[in-house]
């Protein structure tokens, strides 16, 4: 089966996820793409430039593959000669309805900030699928939608949120894990060291920084034992809490900024030991997930996605509730580091590999190519010429 893949914000994970997935698919697997820059601009823009190659490439692939950061009803009106009766799944790594909005952009108190959830809306309206990476991502999707639609004038078609749900299901990310392996170390670094705390995130306001220093900072002034490790891509405009945390910090801080190679990055994530995670947003947790499949103990919020990573049952030995719970359990975790190294994470996650989660991807993409195919045979032959 040929499979189209067009991402229009090509960067960062979304890059990573799809050229993953090209590589592990039993199908061929096409990348159209636009390089990852001006957001905004693609969900608006993209649309028109991929159409254009797409047209110009003349080829019927038996699937589109979209992600949300397509605005996929702009791109079907240009390609309709083409793309009439091909099926179409779009994979929503984020929304623009649930994410939240960067307290330095002008574009909500503007309220400018409409178009870009429409845009999700109608996409997911136009798509014969509609993918979510978590049940925690699809099921606030389909609770915000009614809300959204309810802020317009009328005919505020509130019955479309039922047909967006009839074909919407759960597709958890595929991560490369089996590639953190070969980074491994024959024998745990930490033992006998101080516990070593992790951070690999970006350094942006949703992961909310403040909270995970503001933590290490009560255990500082605890006297507890412990080293510090940030990794994670940073941008000119950062929070001003990690110019403070690097300074009072200091002497704990034992790797600060971005790993320049994937080998750096993976050799830490094996050697951390706790990763305290405090994200307001989240909804899958590659990060958490890459640390986890390293063995890296978590102590999570209990919520956003993070509860479908642990089985029900573990659940209370790592989520905390607020955060005075997460000094405590920080401080304990700190403390009894040789207990907190002798657990095994590694197994919950480890379902997420392109090895095990690829051909989940493969079925789901045989069986709408097929079942749209059925639906779609009765339809009249689209009119090239008047």
């Amino acid at each position: 089966m040929d499979i189209l893949l067009l991402e229009p914000y090509n960067t960062g994970s979304h890059a990573a996820w799809a050229s993953e997935y090209a590589a592990h698919s039993r199908h061929r697997v096409e990348i159209m793409e636009m390089g990852g820059q001006y957001w905004k601009w693609r969900m608006h823009g993209g649309a028109v430039t991929l159409a254009r190659r797409f047209l110009a490439a003349g080829r019927r692939p038996d699937l589109l593959l979209a992600t949300d950061m397509l605005d996929l009803t702009t791109f079907l009106a240009l390609t309709r000669e083409l793309t009439a009766d091909i099926p179409v799944a779009v994979y929503f790594h984020e929304n623009q309805l649930t994410y939240p909005w960067s307290p330095t952009d002008a574009d909500p108190g503007q309220q400018r900030d409409a178009h870009y959830r429409f845009i999700n809306y109608s996409t997911a309206l136009a798509a014969d699928a509609v993918l979510f990476n978590s049940d925690y991502h699809r099921l606030s999707f389909l609770d915000e939608l009614p809300r959204f639609l309810q802020s317009f004038p009328d005919h505020r078609e509130l019955d479309s949120v039922a047909e967006i749900a009839a074909k919407s299901r759960t597709l958890s990310l595929g991560l490369d894990l089996q590639r953190l392996d070969r980074y491994r170390p024959e024998e745990c670094a930490g033992q006998g060291q101080a516990p070593l705390l992790l951070w690999n995130h970006r350094w942006e306001y949703d992961k909310n920084p403040e909270e995970f220093f503001r933590a290490l900072f009560v255990l500082q002034e605890q006297g507890v034992d412990f080293e510090i490790a940030v990794l994670g891509e940073s941008y000119r405009k950062k929070p001003k809490i990690f110019s403070e945390a690097r300074e009072r910090l200091d002497d704990r801080v034992v790797h600060w900024g971005y790993a320049e190679s994937f080998a750096e990055y993976a050799e830490w994530l094996w050697r951390a030991d706790i990763l305290p995670v405090t994200s307001i947003h989240d909804f899958f947790g590659a990060s958490v997930v890459q640390a986890m499949y390293c063995n890296c103990t978590p102590l999570l919020p209990r919520r956003l996605a993070y509860p479908e990573h642990i089985p029900e049952a573990q659940h209370d030995l790592f989520f905390y509730d607020g955060f005075e719970d997460l000094a405590a359990r920080l401080k304990r975790r700190c403390r009894e580091i040789a207990e907190t190294r002798k657990e095994d994470v590694r197994p919950m996650v480890a379902r997420y590999d392109w090895g095990t989660i690829g051909a989940d991807y493969d079925r789901v993409f045989e069986d709408l190519a097929a079942g749209a195919g059925c639906q779609r045979s009765d339809r009249p032959p689209v009119l090239r010429s008047l």
